[in-house]
């Protein structure tokens, strides 16, 4: 199949780049919430440098510029087109904090216009964005490193290599769960655009709405138009650390059930899901959501077990701890753990993508891991949408059979510069 991509003059000719030397240039896209967080990792690494700052909310910069200019850097121009960004042959890479509506597009563009990319998970709003986003990063021969982090952890490898070992026993299944307390978000009327906010360039490639304060910032993932939900903003860094522990990548059937029971809303997304994976060769995943209860389960908010036929092993902060894992025996007993300690999770993560710009290997979390585990948490969200079971082509990325499940696996957008694949869909 052959696709078109929209993209501004001065990028279409833009050629693959060789690696970094000495310091590498970065621009940071989105600011705000985990853009945050990202700005501090990367501005703890000493070959950095932060040339740009690019946000369509002015309101929003200061935070990142303050903790820029307090690791000796100078503050950067601030800008809302990411071209600007793109154009300059300074970039060496994007490091993308947006909502998840403007992960595909901008990490696309990047591509296309030769630089690097850490792009935060869930990568992709829908399926077919993430294999375009995957298509782009091999045409154009680019490092994209997925913002989840925990695989870049010791303990996170020790305990894939511990589940790989059979020291568990045979391994068939994996559970995963989301159970923790988020907040009733309330009902909000649509209202003027504020003073200080790129709207039309936040919107991207999507149709437009009328701008409403629950569809924007740190509630925007809880609506289909933007968002995945909790399962694709939180989960997935479970659900991806069950897939590399299980060895698995993409499923062929998944059933259950997602739906919105509690919270009384804008929220549209499920605060709740009982979904099983299953995979060739008759491995399965599990995963369990529930957003409105202030206790997790089995010692931890958040958490993956690995069940052998001698042993388990759970992974998670128990008992209000740091990530890490136990293994309990046949009878409950603990026999084996290990702890990340106190150090940040960001950090190693941002050294691991800086490393792989300069080796041109492929970094911890590659696009295509981050793709597979995205694919996980939209297949869910597709059986909670339609509200049955669907089976599904791996090799394809397609659902046989079943043309409304099918169409939820991409999305339309309106023309616009960003605009992924043509206009009509990805």
């Amino acid at each position: 199949m052959h696709r078109r991509y929209f993209l501004p003059a001065a990028l279409t000719a833009a050629t693959a780049r060789s690696a970094p030397t000495d310091r590498i240039a970065v621009a940071l896209m989105g600011v705000r919430g985990r853009g945050r967080n990202l700005t501090e990792a990367f501005c703890a690494q000493p070959d950095v440098d932060v040339v740009y700052v690019c946000d369509v909310d002015e309101t929003v910069v200061e935070a990142a510029c303050k903790t820029i200019e307090a690791s000796g850097r100078q503050r950067p121009p601030l800008v809302s087109d990411i071209r600007r960004c793109l154009d300059d042959k300074r970039v060496d890479a994007i490091v993308m904090g947006t909502p998840i509506h403007w992960h595909a597009p901008g990490t696309i563009l990047a591509c296309a216009a030769g630089k690097d990319v850490y792009v935060e998970k869930p990568i992709s709003h829908n399926v077919r964005e993430g294999r375009l986003m995957v298509e782009a990063a091999r045409r154009h021969q680019r490092i994209v490193q997925v913002g989840s982090q925990l695989p870049s952890l010791e303990v996170t490898q020790a305990f894939q290599n511990y589940v790989q070992s059979g020291q568990l026993g045979r391994v068939l299944m994996a559970k995963v769960w989301n159970a923790q307390l988020r907040r009733n978000i309330g009902k909000r009327a649509d209202e003027p655009v504020p003073a200080g906010i790129d709207y039309d360039t936040w919107t991207g490639p999507l149709p437009k709405l009328p701008f409403n304060r629950n569809r924007f910032h740190s509630t925007v993932n809880w609506h289909w138009h933007y968002g995945a939900g909790d399962i694709a903003n939180d989960g997935v860094h479970r659900i991806d650390i069950a897939r590399r522990a299980l060895g698995v990548q993409l499923p062929i059937a998944v059933s259950g059930f997602g739906r919105k029971l509690y919270f009384d809303d804008d929220q549209q997304t499920p605060d709740t899901m009982n979904l099983t994976y299953e995979f060739d060769g008759g491995r399965l995943i599990h995963y369990e959501q529930r957003l409105w209860n202030p206790y997790g389960l089995e010692g931890c908010d958040n958490g993956v077990a690995v069940y052998g036929d001698r042993a388990v092993a759970q992974y998670g902060k128990f008992g209000g701890r740091n990530w890490g894992f136990r293994v309990l025996d046949s009878k409950g007993v603990e026999v084996h753990s290990a702890e990340h300690g106190p150090s940040s999770i960001d950090t190693p993560h941002a050294r691991n993508f800086l490393d792989a710009m300069r080796s041109r290997q492929r970094p911890r979390v590659d696009i295509e891991e981050g793709h597979w585990a995205s694919a996980l948490a939209h297949l869910g969200n597709i059986v909670a949408r339609t509200g049955r079971n669907i089976r599904f082509d791996p090799k394809l990325e397609t659902i046989p059979g079943d043309a409304e499940a099918a169409a939820l696996l991409r999305r339309r957008y309106r023309s616009h510069w960003s605009t992924p694949g043509d206009t009509r869909h990805a």
